[in-house]
């Protein structure tokens, strides 16, 4: 329709309805509803909470505070809901407050439309176009968000100060008849947020002393962290009030919602995935890592451990066994556990440690939460090694822990060869065979990686003794090993 139509004659004499912007939101999402439409397609494990609370608030006509950790798809949802607006908008043209053909606001769209009657121009706004964003930052001003006198403008239109045709607009009346979205809502000093109250109760707008009465027509989402309530600042009351509807957000509640999230946001070049052979293990035990980290007690859980951790794991994880493939030139390497050592960098800048976490040291922490991982994925699918200490029965980790005890040890590095890999794994008694009798794996290569995943298992649950050395791990029995970190120890206190 907006193809034909370009003056303010035609638009009438079209089937062009004028409504705002919360009652066109309203019915595009009643259509729909109503023909059971799959909304917000991209964000995950919302289904049965946020995206309800989402719908019935829109619904509602009202305006919007997202409130959550960072990294629970806040803004991405804000983002998606220009999908509920009309794909195309009409505005007078050259109109910077995108005024409405039938309900002009600004001065500009007024006069034109009193000179030009019928023949006034139309444009035609694509919803792309309609959705604003704004981060709150300490230094935003209220000229920056409402406007302000402009001495340039006033001069070279030669005109005085108190003609409303000098103000310069600010971004949220340019952002009328649109989505406007303010991040961090926080971080916005009190006495601008106190400016929002008028917009969001009455409509209106005051610039420096100008009797100006716009009815801008907005629909409004805020964005906060919990924590910025005490680390940074707050939302004043009178403002949270004047917010109609609080939506919690959260972190996916399980493995397999956490897993699709990543998959869908991870970056993996076509070229990495024919480099790199990833098994059905790798998802988990990357999501594992996250959800360790929230309930670890070296991390602040009032921080919060967002998903970028695990969209970096899964990135760094792809990296570190494609770069392995490289070194040793051949076309497909395979994933071995070992390579999650090389996303400890995707997880130290992603958690706020606690007094106790800084003690310890962020890499320390971050391997602590690998090895946790290991251990939790372990025990849901390997036989349960604590099982046999109850009972006091025959353990299918015996003959491999009798074989560490008669003082045999073993590395597994990062770089070796798939040759050096497997010999090291299969001369290990008993290894092979609790994998044949505990999992159904698919083929030898990825029997290996489980081979080596067992004896960090065992590692995790005290069976034998797990030491990182730079670019690998050692294996020993538990007595021997507890004494060679006890000298590792006692060497690193001589070097201070």
């Amino acid at each position: 329709m907006h193809n034909d139509i370009n003056t303010l004659g035609q638009l009438k004499q079209s089937t062009y309805k004028s409504r705002g912007i919360k009652d066109e939101i309203r019915e595009n999402l009643i259509a729909k509803l109503e023909k059971k439409e799959q909304l917000f397609q991209s964000i995950v494990g919302y289904e049965d909470t946020v995206i309800p609370d989402l719908q019935r608030a829109l619904l509602s006509r009202h305006n919007i505070l997202f409130l959550g950790l960072r990294g629970q798809a806040k803004t991405r949802i804000a983002r998606l809901m220009v999908e509920l607006l009309d794909e195309y908008m009409p505005i007078v043209k050259g109109s910077e407050l995108n005024d409405d053909p039938y309900n002009p606001l600004s001065r500009f769209a007024l006069d034109l439309i009193e000179e030009m009657g019928e023949e006034t121009p139309i444009e035609w706004v694509h919803r792309s176009k309609r959705y604003a964003e704004k981060l709150a930052t300490p230094d935003v001003s209220i000229a920056d968000l409402i406007g302000d006198a402009d001495p340039i403008k006033a001069a070279t239109l030669k005109l005085p100060y108190s003609d409303e045709r000098v103000i310069h607009f600010g971004l949220v009346p340019r952002a009328n008849r649109c989505i406007f979205v303010i991040n961090e809502l926080p971080d916005l000093q009190a006495r601008i947020q106190v400016a929002l109250f008028n917009i969001l109760q009455e409509g209106d707008i005051q610039i420096r002393g100008f009797k100006l009465r716009l009815p801008l027509d907005l629909q409004f989402v805020f964005t906060a962290n919990p924590e910025d309530y005490t680390n940074r600042g707050s939302i004043v009351t009178p403002l949270k009030d004047r917010i109609q509807s609080q939506i919690l957000t959260h972190y996916p509640k399980n493995i397999i919602d956490a897993a699709a999230i990543t998959k869908q946001e991870a970056r993996i070049l076509p070229i990495q995935s024919e480099r790199v052979n990833l098994f059905d293990w790798a998802p988990e035990l990357i999501e594992q890592i996250a959800f360790e980290a929230r309930e670890s007690e070296y991390v602040d859980a009032k921080s919060g451990v967002s998903a970028r951790l695990t969209i970096s794991a899964y990135e760094m994880l792809v990296s570190s066994i494609e770069r392995r493939g490289l070194l040793q030139g051949i076309p497909k390497a395979n994933m071995r556990i070992a390579d999650l050592w090389g996303v400890i960098p995707a997880i130290t800048g992603k958690v706020e440690l606690v007094y106790e976490g800084e003690q310890e040291g962020t890499a320390n922490v971050a391997q602590i939460l690998l090895g946790k991982a290991l251990r939790s994925v372990f025990k849901n699918y390997f036989p349960d090694p604590e099982a046999s200490r109850k009972t006091k029965s025959k353990s299918p980790y015996d003959t491999t822990i009798q074989w560490f005890g008669q003082g045999n040890s073993l590395e597994i590095m990062m770089n070796m060869t798939d040759d050096e890999y497997k010999k090291s794994l299969m001369d290990i008694p008993g290894l092979a065979d609790l994998i044949e009798k505990s999992i159904d794996y698919d083929g030898e290569v990825e029997k290996l990686f489980l081979m080596e995943f067992a004896l960090h298992g065992m590692a995790e649950f005290s069976l034998i003794s797990k030491m990182n050395i730079g670019t690998g791990n050692r294996f020993k029995d538990i007595l021997s090993g507890m004494f060679e970190i006890k000298q590792d120890e006692s060497e690193d206190e001589e070097l201070y």
